[in-house]
């Protein structure tokens, strides 16, 4: 039994929608980032990073929904090394490209304090996600899953940075393998789940 703390519709859903996938049994404890739950000394505590995921486990405390994900679904990660390579050269991306680029949009005070670096920062956003929606476009499989054939952690952590993807002012029909690839994924029962517990 796991215990997930989590934000509505942010990355950590992906890390729910992996253990759906599997039938992992986990409880969900929602961290009210309007209420500033992520800074109390009790959340702390537990994550001094102040963010979500956080996965309370059998083996501890643990973070980050790559890192998660293989954790808790390990019948998602491909046999082989080189496919295990190119999941993770996904997810990475992802984490440190993709979503570096959606939070330049409310997250700029992590990396500048002036108003207008700020706003510079929020005015990029558009572009900068449809670079990397036209990156993933050009180089996923997407045949109907991000790797090829089969449902890997990758495909949840893909998922999530698109369903951010009209928010940031882009326009995801324009990139129609993603497209196919969302609405695909809308229809699994795991992104049901979450969306029935208002998760995402």
């Amino acid at each position: 039994m796991f215990t997930l703390h989590y934000s509505p519709g942010t990355i950590s859903i992906a890390v729910a929608i992996g253990m759906q996938e599997v039938g992992a049994a986990y409880e969900a404890v929602k961290v009210d980032f309007k209420a500033g739950d992520q800074q109390s000394a009790d959340y702390l505590a537990k994550n001094p990073k102040g963010r979500v995921p956080l996965l309370e486990t059998p083996d501890g405390l643990m973070t980050e929904t790559g890192a998660l994900l293989e954790y808790v679904a390990p019948g998602l990660v491909p046999e082989g090394a080189a496919e295990q390579a190119r999941m993770r050269e996904l997810m990475y991306y992802l984490a440190a490209t993709m979503h570096v680029a959606h939070a330049h949009k409310m997250r700029g005070a992590r990396w500048a304090d002036a108003e207008a670096s700020l706003a510079d920062m929020k005015r990029k956003v558009p572009e900068t996600i449809a670079a990397s929606c036209a990156y993933l476009e050009e180089t996923l499989a997407l045949s109907p899953f991000a790797m090829g054939a089969a449902l890997t952690c990758a495909d949840p952590y893909l998922f999530m940075l698109l369903h951010w993807v009209p928010g940031d002012g882009v326009a995801l029909e324009n990139y129609p393998k993603l497209a196919e690839f969302y609405a695909m994924m809308q229809d699994r029962e795991s992104i049901k789940a979450v969306t029935k517990k208002g998760m995402l």
